[in-house]
């Protein structure tokens, strides 16, 4: 059965029932689970479903806002699997900065039973962790509609009135040659703001970011000390990091 064909079931499926599980897809589908993941990366691309971890949710039933929501699927496998490894970081107790990253934001699942205390610029953030064990403050200021999170004078300066234990931030692109580089001036001021006051910095960064420049280089690559990143980077990208004196994760 052809993609084409398993479209439209998918979607029914999802569509009848809310939300849908890799595994029982795979079932109904008759096909592998690598298969199913793929197709629902694919349907989450194009905006037609929601990928959450283990599978897929209709649009309608997220508090994210759509466009965030599906720049936040892209890949959505890879970002879990570093999600999952920076979750394990954290412990109760501890007071945690957050951006307002789409990688970043999967994190929320893995946390919200952690009695902690988290400081984000981010408002689908805010959603997910409300209601939860979290302690949740947010850096307000001007709102930027398209990424969902406060940017600015004073968001910025909200930061800096606390200090973290440590701070989880994303990262448009990343190169030895030039470092850190975001798309915008105001994430990237953002970025340095919360990784300054915290005692621990741990940028999380996909293997598909790897040596490619964003508009905007804002830190040296010597900045960077931990970085957290998926199995699917290629050995000779990793060895090249961590001899540049990266902890790569």
């Amino acid at each position: 059965m052809s993609f084409q064909t398993r479209k439209p079931k998918i979607l029914e499926i999802i569509e009848q029932n809310g939300s849908v599980e890799v595994q029982s897809l795979a079932f109904l589908m008759r096909t592998s689970e690598i298969t199913i993941r793929r197709d629902l990366n694919t349907l989450a691309e194009d905006g037609l479903v929601y990928r959450t971890h283990g599978g897929a949710m209709k649009i309608s039933l997220t508090k994210t806002p759509i466009d965030f929501a599906n720049k936040s699927t892209i890949n959505a496998d890879l970002k879990d699997e570093i999600c999952v490894k920076a979750a394990k970081l954290i412990q109760d107790g501890d007071i945690v900065f957050l951006d307002c990253g789409s990688t970043v934001f999967r994190m929320c699942p893995y946390i919200k039973s952690k009695k902690i205390k988290v400081v984000t610029n981010s408002l689908p953030i805010v959603n997910e962790l409300l209601n939860t064990e979290v302690q949740v403050n947010f850096a307000g200021g001007e709102i930027d509609a398209e990424r969902q999170a406060a940017h600015g004078k004073i968001a910025n300066e909200h930061i800096t009135r606390y200090k973290a234990n440590k701070a989880f931030l994303g990262v448009d692109g990343i190169s030895i040659k030039n470092g850190l580089s975001s798309s915008s001036e105001k994430e990237a001021e953002m970025t340095m703001t919360m990784a300054n006051n915290a005692l621990e910095t741990f940028f999380l960064c996909d293997s598909t970011k790897f040596e490619k420049d964003k508009y905007l280089p804002f830190a040296e690559i010597s900045y960077v000390k931990n970085l957290i990143t998926d199995s699917k980077i290629p050995l000779e990208i990793a060895d090249k990091y961590t001899s540049s004196g990266l902890n790569l994760q």
